[in-house]
């Protein structure tokens, strides 16, 4: 299973009745920053005192939706929503999530939570009409080496994957429309072990239903698109590798929609392929491709979606992850 989730802890300590003046010093600190820096994230949770509410928000720079899982642990402070929240925030911009207020504001409030984010959307809703063309070059006859409930690895999050085997370097090409969301391709490193799960290069391409489709496994350096980047089916996006946890070189696919920021869903699709249609793919087969390839127009010539500037009635945003610094009255601790 390949993962894309982002796991933050952070703690606050504050006396409710102080903080009017304390919280105006530690709004603007940055806590620490995970170093996660291959995956290039771009996802804030902002917080802004008013009176004695703290207001969380998610700043999303991705180009797509992401969704967040909020896990609170509070002390004389109650939330507008569950102790566990979860929800989607639109790409380039920044959403509220949550308010945090006091139960009793003459004594000390603390709060803590973890945070998780991964790409998706809660509300993507999949086209059962959609087909799928098969993602390599057309004329071109690969082989199932692992197909929907396939069980060495296909289970959980990947029920619904399929594994073509090909070798290092084959070309591989969008099976459906949509927008590249996600690139990683600076890996060299796999293995028959799940240790090597977070080596695994990839794309994601989001559709118009809001789901994604995930290329995986491909060669370091293996892309020719970028995020922001509109793809047509048929088009060249990648070549396939041996990265990441696999037993051998191979394409890896699947569809699939968020459950919470920790947890995704794998969304079973149909294919076209030279001899029928509308297909579901049986492991242990070889299915030749029909679909005319077409080649990727240049980045600078595709739409792209760019990042908005926070409001500024806003703090500057915050990134979040690892415990932050310590601080007294009204402050952050962790």
């Amino acid at each position: 299973m390949l993962k894309f989730v982002y796991r933050n802890s952070v703690a606050f300590l504050g006396n409710a009745a102080a903080c009017g003046l304390a919280i105006s010093l530690i709004v603007p600190t940055p806590l620490a920053v995970a170093a996660q820096e291959s995956t290039n994230k771009l996802v804030r949770v902002i917080t802004k005192k008013e009176g004695e509410n703290t207001r969380f928000f998610v700043e999303n720079l991705e180009p797509t939706d992401i969704t967040a899982t909020f896990e609170l642990k509070l002390t004389n402070l109650k939330p507008n929503t569950g102790c566990s929240y979860t929800g989607t925030y639109p790409p380039n911009k920044v959403t509220e999530a949550f308010l945090l207020s006091p139960v009793d504001s003459d004594k000390q409030w603390s709060y803590s939570y973890v945070n998780h984010f991964t790409v998706g959307s809660l509300n993507a809703v999949h086209d059962d009409s959609v087909v799928y063309s098969l993602p390599y070059q057309p004329g071109t006859e690969c082989k199932v080496t692992q197909g929907y409930n396939g069980v060495y690895s296909h289970s959980g999050a990947d029920q619904y994957a399929i594994d073509w085997k090909m070798p290092c370097g084959t070309p591989v090409h969008a099976a459906r429309a949509g927008l590249v969301v996600k690139v990683k391709v600076d890996s060299n490193t796999g293995g028959p072990d799940r240790k090597f799960e977070n080596c695994a290069n990839y794309i994601l391409i989001r559709h118009s239903d809001g789901t994604v489709a995930n290329y995986a496994h491909l060669s370091k350096d293996g892309t020719r698109v970028k995020p922001g980047q509109v793809v047509e089916a048929g088009d060249l996006i990648g070549y396939s590798g041996n990265t990441g946890f696999t037993s051998g070189p191979h394409l890896h696919f699947s569809v699939f929609k968020t459950k919470s920021g920790k947890q995704r869903l794998s969304i079973p699709v149909k294919f076209q392929s030279a001899n029928a249609n509308g297909i579901t793919l049986a492991e242990g087969k070889s299915y030749k491709c029909i679909l005319a390839p077409r080649a990727v127009a240049k980045a600078q010539s595709l739409p792209t979606v760019s990042a908005t500037a926070v409001p500024s009635a806003l703090p500057a945003a915050k990134p979040v992850e690892t415990p932050a610094q310590t601080a007294k009255g009204g402050t952050a601790k962790s």
